[in-house]
């Protein structure tokens, strides 16, 4: 099982402001076999896209600055990114907020609190729609 972790390896990038969920994100998702990249400041997630263009993106919706609604419409307003999928992650629960994170090209949506296990779930779903897992 680990040796199949291993060669589906996918990497992720995580921006979100709250350090103690990115934590664990990073280390439950890195367990799991995937390389993780974590920003806790919007616009530095951005150039970290940017850079090393992972297979998907995990975004918070609230951060201070730029929003995850707006690091998601730069992101896909670029052709060297507009390809990776985005999962909004959210204590926000109106469906406007939903249906906003799918306007600007967002391919999930995520209520926080969510399990782990539930999030390893989605994003499996998602590299194996790309041909990524």
């Amino acid at each position: 099982m680990a040796i199949a972790q291993k060669t589906g390896q996918a990497k992720i990038l995580v921006i979100d402001d709250e350090p103690q969920i990115t934590e664990i994100i990073e280390a439950f998702l890195t367990n799991a076999g995937h390389q993780v990249f974590v920003n806790n400041v919007a616009n530095e997630g951005l150039k970290r896209a940017k850079a090393i263009k992972p297979d998907i993106i995990l975004l918070d919706i609230m951060m201070p600055g730029t929003d995850g609604y707006g690091v998601c419409n730069e992101l896909k307003n670029d052709p060297a990114t507009a390809n990776i999928p985005v999962v909004f992650l959210t204590g926000k629960d109106r469906n406007d907020d939903m249906g906003r994170s799918f306007k600007v090209g967002g391919d999930m949506f995520i209520k926080k609190p969510f399990s782990c296990e539930r999030l390893l779930e989605i994003v499996n779903i998602i590299l194996m729609s790309t041909g990524k897992h």
